[in-house]
């Protein structure tokens, strides 16, 4: 098992070329948000920029599109085709038209559960010829239906927190070896949320040794999702972007709390200190 630190994330972090362009540092696309879930995917966007991400799209269902559109500035927002607040699969077709252009994916924050999220879940894991992040919703939705993972020909990786984990079928305790195991049987790699969280590709196991309680809110968790994108778009490894994205979350996290106590610290907190990780 290794235990990141900083001077080991920096040196995973990519060189920037002077002559560089916005293209060079990721095409990222999110897929997240629903009706009355609109902070999450503002998150992950902003999560995925504040951690060096070139260009983020952001599809979202076109009832909160306009919300959407006022939080946030700097990432790209579309609507896409929607039933009662979450994504149909009417949205099916724009999103594989954009998929080919993409270094990244994250699907799954604030994203909600119903059979059109179901089927345009099924559908990005299914074309998505680059690594893919099931975050939240992502995540229970695949509950009856993880065998899609074992279909996957490009990386995925998972992010559950315990409960999540419990309803993939891996309750209980041995965090690590159930991990391991699930990794292992469906070729995936498995980031478990929570104090110590462990990211496994089922070959190796990384120990986050960053984070305090104070980051125990609704909200940053989509952080998280939109850092481990950006790094992947970045072209990071799978296991390493997960297990950077990790250490750099838990450490923004310390910072807040260092800076301002861990009882008022907001996950957006986390957003400001990020660019002064990875300078």
């Amino acid at each position: 098992m290794e235990i990141l630190n900083h001077e080991k994330v920096l040196s995973c972090l990519p060189e920037r070329s002077k002559c560089a362009h916005k293209g060079d540092f990721g095409r990222i696309l999110l897929l997240c948000g629903s009706r009355g879930y609109t902070g999450a995917a503002a998150l992950a966007a902003m999560g995925a920029l504040r951690s060096g991400a070139g260009l983020v799209f952001l599809g979202v269902p076109e009832s909160i599109y306009t919300i959407e559109a006022v939080k946030l500035t700097e990432p790209i927002v579309f609507p896409l085709p929607d039933i009662d607040g979450m994504l149909s699969t009417d949205a099916i077709d724009e999103i594989l038209r954009r998929l080919p252009q993409m270094d990244a994916v994250l699907i799954g924050c604030g994203l909600g559960q119903s059979s059109g999220t179901l089927a345009v879940t099924e559908a990005v894991l299914k074309n998505a010829q680059c690594p893919v992040v099931l975050d939240a919703d992502g995540i229970n939705l695949l509950a009856a239906h993880k065998d899609i993972l074992r279909e996957r020909h490009y990386p995925t990786i998972l992010t559950p927190h315990a409960g999540e984990f419990a309803r993939l079928g891996y309750p209980g305790q041995d965090r690590c070896g159930k991990a391991v195991s699930f990794a292992k049987a469906y070729g995936c790699i498995v980031l478990l949320k929570g104090h110590e969280t462990l990211i496994t590709d089922a070959r190796k196991v990384y120990c986050n040794p960053t984070g305090n309680p104070g980051m125990a809110t609704g909200g940053s968790g989509d952080v998280l999702a939109g850092i481990i994108v950006s790094l992947l778009g970045q072209g990071i490894p799978p296991l390493t972007a997960a297990a950077c994205g990790a250490w750099l979350h838990g450490a923004a996290g310390d910072a807040c709390a260092k800076e301002i106590g861990q009882y008022g610290m907001l996950p957006s907190d986390l957003l400001e200190v990020l660019p002064r990780l990875m300078k």
